[in-house]
């Protein structure tokens, strides 16, 4: 009886690992990304999160989209191998820049022609800080802001991740470079 009860759980268990097997296939195969810019629907959300911030009297300028592995190892060595301060802690492929769903926003005052991430300044003088009304816009286009993130905080950091891990992603364009894609 017992053998029985072990072929019956090692059944179970390969049909679990077959179905979770087909599944993560299955995301790979149809992971929504870009490695030559920003995804059209995150450009398009960019595009609309600039109107909409001017009509609000901000403005903001993109100062990040697209990012290639190399520039991100680059930004990842500083305050490592190289000199200043830590910025990133994503090496190349780690970061939905790198798979063009992800930008990175600051204020920028037209009349001193100067960008700011201040967070607390209120340019339009509504009582609300530029940057609360920037991530509100932002949210209701559908990014995610890497200012709620636990631990650490990227204020300037806005992304669509269309359910995407940083995991999938990587498997999806390995595959997609050994499949000549």
């Amino acid at each position: 009886m017992k053998k029985r009860s072990l072929r019956i759980w090692l059944g179970t268990a390969a049909v679990v690992v077959g179905v979770v097997l087909i599944v993560v296939c299955w995301r790979v195969l149809t992971a929504q990304y870009s490695v030559a810019g920003l995804h059209p629907k995150v450009a398009q959300a960019k595009e609309q999160l600039i109107e909409n911030c001017r009509k609000r009297g901000i403005h903001i300028q993109i100062t990040e989209g697209f990012r290639s592995f190399a520039k991100q190892d680059q930004l990842y060595a500083k305050g490592r191998t190289e000199p200043g301060r830590v910025v990133t802690y994503a090496q190349g492929g780690e970061s939905y820049h790198n798979y063009g769903l992800a930008v990175d926003f600051a204020l920028y005052d037209p009349k001193r022609k100067r960008l700011s991430w201040d967070v607390e300044k209120d340019g339009n003088g509504n009582g609300v800080p530029d940057w609360e009304e920037v991530v509100q816009e932002a949210k209701a286009l559908g990014f995610a802001w890497g200012g709620d993130w636990k631990g650490f905080k990227d204020y300037p950091h806005l992304e669509m991740t269309f359910g995407q891990s940083i995991v999938e992603l990587m498997l999806a364009n390995r595959w997609r470079e050994w499949m000549g894609w």
